[in-house]
């Protein structure tokens, strides 16, 4: 029970703070990433797989549906920002003394724990929040 409640809390934390990164595109739209990602010579289309690592991968870790498919959104999402937006920051600090990607490398692991892990029992199932002990009952 412990475990599952780990996990819960590691899949909340991470889709339910990154959602608030993809409301903000939803909400204001994605121009800036387009225009980062047409200045590397990558098919702005691409763009629009921020919607996927930032809206839906978050919602199904929320929900605890395809936790796995939503962790492996998340990281290769956080992978592309990283790759467009943060290259030079890899071994950089803050003014603060911390990671200058401190945020990115949060949800990229988080993801990839999300990943690694084994399927927890709390998760969304049938329209109720149910608890599923391990002889299925």
């Amino acid at each position: 029970m412990q475990d599952d409640l780990g996990k819960l809390i590691l899949r909340v934390t991470v889709g339910g703070l990154l959602l608030f990164h993809g409301m903000h595109k939803l909400l204001n739209g994605i121009e800036p990433i387009k225009a980062m990602v047409a200045a590397h010579g990558i098919p702005d289309a691409v763009a629009y797989g921020a919607y996927l690592g930032e809206v839906v991968g978050p919602v199904l870790l929320i929900l605890g549906l395809f936790s796995r498919i939503g962790g492996a959104l998340i990281v290769a999402n956080m992978i592309m920002a990283v790759a467009l937006a943060g290259k030079g920051q890899l071994m950089a600090f803050n003014a603060m003394g911390g990671y200058a990607l401190e945020l990115e490398a949060f949800y990229l692991f988080g993801g990839l724990c999300v990943m690694a892990a084994r399927r927890g029992t709390l998760q969304y199932r049938r329209r109720t929040l149910e608890l599923k002990t391990a002889n299925g009952e």
